[in-house]
């Protein structure tokens, strides 16, 4: 209804508009003769005419206000206004990427760190977007960037570092329910880098080596554990095998001196072993 009244208000300036001029121009009809000025004034619609062409693009919305006041959302294509009395005002609806500059904020161990992001939005409704917020893109990044401030001040750096995507959801749904009243909707928030002082990334670094160094002992203990036990099966099988200890025996003691001109052997028969083994065992 209200834009209804807003077109019969322009109609009304425009016939008024007619009115006065032909008015003005009764002398010059009396001189140029009706054809003369039937000319004149097809001359004037046609300028007036081509003057209020606009061409919408297929990824745009156009606002109308007329004489000031919001009048119509008009498509992709080719529209028209009337120039003077009616003014257009083109939005973008594809989805915009703005940055968050770096912020220095302290978590809540306090700890300062510099955290930069990107905003992902999109403008749903073209009407909100240009009369309920100045200057959107600008308003959606501000206050994003004072959402990442808040949530990030109640977060310990352990929980920062491991779940940047559980934070930026956090952020996300805050923006996102202040800015519908504006026609926005936030479609992603990525953290982008958390930079850390140069202090702290040498505990870390220092703390992820003493991680290191104490896996590689357990590793290195379980090693000897599974060795040991492979070498008691290994001894007890040697044990319950005639002449087992014999031949372990002998290859221990080719292998303590690789050059055989050099090696000594002092050999017993296996009997000899077995005799002492049953006579301590009388």
């Amino acid at each position: 209804m209200a834009q209804n009244n807003q077109e019969i208000n322009a109609l009304s300036i425009i016939a008024a508009l007619i009115v006065g001029a032909v008015a003005l121009a009764a002398p010059v009809i009396q001189i140029m003769g009706p054809m003369g000025i039937v000319a004149i004034f097809a001359g004037l619609i046609l300028v007036i005419v081509l003057v209020g062409l606009r061409v919408i693009d297929q990824y745009e919305r156009g606002i109308i206000l007329t004489l000031g006041q919001y009048s119509g959302t008009r498509g992709p294509g080719l529209t028209w206004i009337l120039v003077g009395i009616q003014r257009m005002v083109k939005v973008d609806m594809r989805i915009t990427t703005t940055d968050i500059p770096s912020q220095e904020v302290i978590t809540k161990d306090n700890v300062p760190v510099g955290i930069n992001a990107v905003v992902y939005f999109q403008v749903e409704s073209a009407e909100k977007a240009i009369l309920n917020i100045k200057d959107y893109t600008l308003a959606v990044a501000q206050y994003a960037q004072a959402a990442l401030r808040d949530v990030i001040g109640g977060i310990e750096l352990d929980p920062l570092l491991s779940e940047r995507e559980k934070i930026s959801e956090a952020i996300k749904q805050i923006v996102d329910q202040a800015t519908n009243s504006w026609g926005i909707n936030v479609t992603d928030i990525k953290i982008q880098d958390i930079e850390l002082p140069a202090d702290m990334k040498r505990v870390m670094a220092k703390q992820a080596e003493s991680e290191r160094e104490r896996r590689a002992i357990i590793i290195r203990a379980e090693g000897e554990f599974q060795a040991s036990a492979r070498l008691a099966e290994a001894a007890k099988m040697l044990t319950d095998t005639p002449g087992g200890l014999s031949m372990r025996t002998l290859q221990t003691i080719e292998k303590i001196n690789p050059d055989p001109s050099k090696t000594v052997i002092f050999a017993l028969p296996v009997e000899i072993m077995e005799g002492f083994k049953k006579l301590a065992g009388k």
